[in-house]
């Protein structure tokens, strides 16, 4: 005779919502938001079905959106125009600049949204490269010099937090004694810890154009300073350097191919820990679903609860709204 049944716990949906171990909400996520110049302006990504890129009032507008649906942060990418583009970056911390400008109107228009800008200098380099290049190479210190002069701008402007996602050395710590020397001790710093070299961001660099270029003497990718992912090790050496330095919140991109990095780093620390569902990751599910291969509502839900399931905090990801949708259903 059987005496232990764990179906019993299974047998109808009140039950297994009463004993469920992880439940996803609209607080746990992050909207990624694409911004461009001009004015009433929206641009779809051919690759990101559903996703746009949109100038500074229409981003507005879909944040009051967001909002009231319950998503309470966002995070910021500029397309900026080739021409305020070069090798120093110096575009990032215009105080009259697309991003500084976006963050303001957000922060106007909807107080209690949390803006997390990105920093990183991909998007106003002229090669696509995070960091400036000397002698055909991505230069770690510079680069950091000019991620604190745009994580400033960013918290002048009223960002909550600032995003590094860069992964050059010590721009943690030289970002965080930039922003106490200029009197923003309340802005955190969320920091791209474990950032992977991955195959899976590539409808993101076509949406803000923001790859390395191939026809320069530079390095045609971003290994020498993502992380290879073949190491999981690594990881936690990366991790406990940024906690050091200075970090409030640890993030690991991509995400689902990467949720055994969430695990290990869960158990590891105590500090909240974002996790990126990545432009790879978003246009898979949306194809398939497209090809009637998945059911997009279902599997939505379900990857997101596994960020959750694997000790995620937040979950940045372009599912947020539609997710928020299905959840407020």
């Amino acid at each position: 005779m059987i005496h232990s049944r764990n179906r019993r716990l299974r047998v109808n949906e009140s039950i297994r919502g009463l004993v469920r171990e992880n439940v996803l909400t609209t607080d746990d996520f992050v909207m990624p938001i694409f911004v461009m110049e001009g004015e009433n302006k929206q641009e779809a990504i051919p690759s990101m079905p559903g996703i746009f890129r949109r100038s500074i009032d229409l981003t507005v507008k879909e944040c009051k959106e967001l909002f009231s649906l319950g998503v309470k942060a966002v995070n910021l990418y500029m397309k900026v125009s080739e021409h305020l583009k070069d090798n120093t970056g110096k575009e990032a911390w215009n105080k009259d600049g697309l991003m500084q400008n976006t963050i303001k109107a957000i922060k106007d228009a909807v107080p209690g949204m949390i803006v997390m800008p990105d920093v990183a200098l991909d998007p106003y380099s002229i090669y696509g490269h995070d960091g400036i290049i000397e002698n055909g190479k991505v230069v770690n210190d510079a680069t950091n010099d000019a991620l604190a002069r745009m994580s400033v701008s960013h918290a002048e402007a009223g960002a909550d937090l600032v995003a590094p996602s860069d992964m050059m050395d010590g721009r943690v710590m030289v970002i965080r004694e930039a922003l106490e020397e200029s009197g923003f001790t309340d802005v955190g710093i969320v920091s791209y810890a474990a950032k992977y070299a991955s195959s899976f961001y590539g409808p993101f660099r076509s949406a803000l154009d923001s790859a390395p270029k191939d026809d320069m003497e530079i390095p045609k990718d971003k290994k020498t300073y993502q992380m290879d992912f073949h190491n999981s090790r690594e990881a936690l050496n990366e991790v406990f350097k940024d906690i050091d330095e200075g970090a409030d919140v640890i993030m690991i991109k991509p995400g689902l191919p990467y949720l055994d990095i969430v695990s290990k780093v869960r158990e590891a620390i105590d500090l909240p820990i974002a996790v990126y569902n990545v432009s790879g990751e978003y246009a898979m599910v949306k194809a398939a679903a497209q090809n009637g291969w998945l059911d997009n509502d279902k599997t939505i839900i379900e990857s997101l609860t596994c960020f959750k399931r694997a000790g995620a905090d937040m979950i940045f990801t372009y599912f947020a709204k539609e997710a928020a949708i299905l959840l407020n259903k």
